[in-house]
């Protein structure tokens, strides 16, 4: 019981929420609680205080958790840079670029790294909270699995089974996911939660009541949908729809390989901005502002953005009076060429960016990974608003067009350039993530951008305010017996634990 483990019926079942939601309402009752999930494929990831990196659900898990967020938390980050390959990263270091099948073999050895992270949490923490990924009921990936319960039965961790029922069927996928599980699996989860019930809770109860006589297993929660629930995502993009009477239009398009597209959470909360998510393939709409987002292979989303007529589209943009911005990968396709001589992204070659910025871009095996701070660039108005971001990235970008930067970032006792801004001032580009975190910096870039406004996110409060609100809802709605006897257990292992050592 020094460990729980939630895992689902499917992808975005709710698994990465209900374990924030639990590790803030344990935290609250002075629990030591981490999260940790063995194996993530994710393209959202984040920069941890140890310089590694992890995916961002579980940076954001740590701070539901009152912890600083590490790499342990996350020994396995899959970043998909094709359909059939990825870039493997242990326990925060890049090992490389693997096909699927190779890692499929390469998880007998990863699972050490999973195992040797998983005992320092323990050895750290009363509770970890475990979170799988997709289903435990993949049959062709069971063999070395150490997702789902493959690493449930390695640490001997309970298992609590989480379905979402706003998709349908969740009797369905509640049953038919215990059916395929062996019977030791099957032993080893002590219950159900059925996630984003809307309606009334008596129309289901005799569902609920069948579901337990079935299958031997209690219900331990049935958690009401959330609308206007705000959380850095794991991986999806919101659909949210385009808002009116809004003074500032904005357009992202959405690259196959788009990467920490929460960079764009705070424009997408903010009541003036009208955040748009765009396919490529589809025309650019009319905008005050279109940002080039990261991406996980630089040449082929810009070879797909030139190949879908954006060209063409983002020259009336800017001829128009509209403003661009590029952020890691956007900044690599706004200079004139990306080179990746070694492969480090796809096959050896180079591609033409769109030559907005005089600078040409290099991607290198070596991995920058860190935490910044400094200050904007954009005028001498902007060089006293504090500036806190992460870079991500292997691209060196070198030439004239940095002259004249974005950025000033702080490095030790010295400022050092970063980014560009273009001489008529109509094109920014940074390598740094989160750049409209901050409300001072959100105001200063979308003014330069052509809003008016005074209005500002603070995201760092929402998040706070969106965990404490789902901590709520999870202590409302799930059995108050069962969680109570779970933290009592986990408290007292903790305390015998310690006493031995």
């Amino acid at each position: 019981m020094r460990a729980l483990m939630i895992q689902g019926t499917t992808s975005d079942a709710g698994k990465s929420t209900l374990v924030g939601a639990l590790g803030r309402l344990f935290a609250r009752r002075g629990i030591r609680v981490a999260p940790f999930k063995p194996q993530n494929m994710a393209l959202n990831s984040a920069v941890t205080t140890d310089g590694g990196e992890i995916g961002r659900a579980q940076a954001l898990q740590a701070q539901a958790c009152g912890v600083e967020p590490h790499t342990d938390m996350n020994p396995v980050l899959l970043k998909p840079a094709s359909d059939t390959g990825a870039q493997v990263i242990i326990q925060g270091k890049v090992l490389g670029n693997m096909q699927a099948l190779d890692y499929h073999e390469y998880k007998l050895t990863a699972k050490n790294a999973v195992l040797e992270s998983f005992a320092r949490l323990k050895d750290q923490y009363d509770l970890v909270l475990v979170e799988g990924a997709g289903s435990p009921a993949e049959i062709n990936l069971r063999d070395n699995d150490i997702a789902n319960m493959g690493f449930a039965e390695a640490v001997d961790c309970p298992v609590v089974l989480i379905a979402d029922i706003d998709r349908g069927g969740v009797f369905a996928h509640l049953v038919g996911t215990l059916e395929l599980l062996s019977q030791s699996e099957r032993n080893r989860v002590v219950g159900f939660v059925i996630n984003r019930f809307r309606g009334d809770l008596a129309l289901l109860q005799s569902g609920l009541d069948w579901l337990e006589q079935r299958t031997g297993k209690p219900v331990l929660g049935v958690l009401p949908y959330l609308h206007d629930l705000y959380l850095d995502a794991e991986d999806a993009i919101s659909t949210q729809q385009a808002r009116r009477d809004t003074k500032l239009k904005v357009v992202v398009p959405v690259l196959p390989r788009i990467s920490n597209h929460t960079d764009f959470d705070t424009l997408r909360l903010h009541p003036e901005v009208d955040l748009q998510f765009v396919s490529v393939r589809e025309r650019l709409p009319e905008c005050d502002l279109v940002i080039l987002p990261g991406s996980k292979n630089v040449r082929a989303d810009l070879n797909h953005l030139k190949g879908n007529k954006w060209q063409s589209q983002l020259d009336r943009h800017l001829r128009y009076g509209g403003k661009l911005i590029g952020i890691c990968g956007g900044l690599q396709m706004l200079g004139r060429t990306v080179c990746d001589p070694e492969g480090i992204e796809d096959k050896p070659g180079t591609e033409g960016g769109f030559g907005y910025l005089d600078y040409t871009t290099t991607l290198t095996p070596q991995k920058a990974l860190k935490n910044v701070s400094g200050v904007l660039a954009l005028n001498e108005s902007t060089t006293d608003i504090p500036l806190q971001g992460y870079e991500i990235h292997c691209g060196v970008s070198q030439g004239n067009g940095l002259n004249n930067p974005a950025i000033l970032i702080r490095d030790e006792n010295e400022m050092r350039p970063e980014g560009a801004v273009s001489a008529d001032n109509q094109v920014l580009a940074t390598y740094v993530h989160g750049l409209f975190d901050l409300p001072g910096i959100q105001q200063a870039i979308l003014q330069w951008a052509g809003l008016d406004s005074s209005a500002a996110v603070n995201l760092t409060d929402h998040r706070q305010h969106q965990l404490d609100r789902l901590a709520d809802v999870v202590d409302e709605h799930m059995c108050k017996d069962w969680l109570e006897k779970f933290e009592t257990c986990s408290s007292e292992l903790a305390h015998q634990s310690n006493e031995d050592s």
